[in-house]
């Protein structure tokens, strides 16, 4: 396998190929959005309010989640903690690419970075950090357009929701699964993917009937963070004992 030089050339040539990596990523979540804005609108929410919230939340599952228990007046604690429970993945992720944007960013690049950090991108960023150092100038090429995406599309969805009336008879509804299904089998190596997989499941399933709520998220995270820190302890016990 070829690994391309550490730091390429041209910031261009890095923006530009961030663009194309998450082309298909956009064209996924697009009805994503459009399916936000449609449910967003049908909760008395304005095009703008769905605007300022898509661009100055941009977290698809929390948006989500806040518009299932969204009533007048909003109940801003109960939004707020719920949102808090969803996005908690988010801290395993940014730890995770830390050590990878360690180096080239600056402070405020890395902060404004893992602002925008969302699990498309998380995923695509720990790929592209397999067999090269991770640029400012491609996470940003990868980033801004998927940004404007959620934000135009989730307008897009509030102004057209009368229009659009119930979206699952579209079969859009299946967009977010399918997305996150092919983002996981992205890092599939074997059983061992396939254990951590099925322990995050079952948690998060067997807390989801148990509890209900946005607690089914953290519990799936951790479960699968346990199982696969215990394999990988023991992948390198027996390789130590096979030396």
């Amino acid at each position: 396998m070829t690994v391309s030089p550490k730091f390429p050339a041209s910031p261009a040539d890095e923006f530009r190929d961030g663009m194309i990596t998450i082309v298909p990523m956009i064209i996924a979540a697009l009805p994503i959005g459009l399916i936000f804005g449609a449910l967003a609108a049908q909760k008395g929410l304005s095009p703008l309010e769905v605007m300022l919230m898509s661009a100055g939340v941009f977290a698809g599952g929390a948006q989500f989640v806040a518009l299932e228990i969204w009533s007048h007046p909003a109940p801003w604690l109960t939004l707020t903690v719920s949102a808090l429970l969803v996005n908690l993945r988010h801290v395993l992720m940014s730890a995770s690419l830390a050590p990878k944007v360690a180096r080239g960013f600056r402070p405020w690049q890395r902060a404004l970075g893992f602002f925008v950090l969302t699990d498309e991108v998380w995923a695509l960023a720990e790929q592209r950090a397999a067999t090269r150092v991770l640029t400012p100038a491609w996470y940003a090429g990868m980033v801004i357009p998927f940004y404007l995406n959620w934000v135009i599309a989730a307008t897009a969805g509030a102004i057209t929701g009368a229009v659009l009336g119930d979206t699952t008879r579209f079969g859009l509804d299946f967009a977010f699964p399918a997305l996150f299904i092919a983002l996981i089998m992205s890092f599939w190596k074997g059983p061992r993917t396939g254990t951590v997989l099925a322990a995050s499941a079952l948690a998060a399933t067997g807390t989801y009937m148990a509890l209900g709520g946005a607690w089914y998220v953290i519990a799936g995270a951790l479960a699968g963070v346990l199982v696969a820190y215990v394999t990988a302890a023991e992948t390198d016990e027996s390789g130590a004992q096979g030396q």
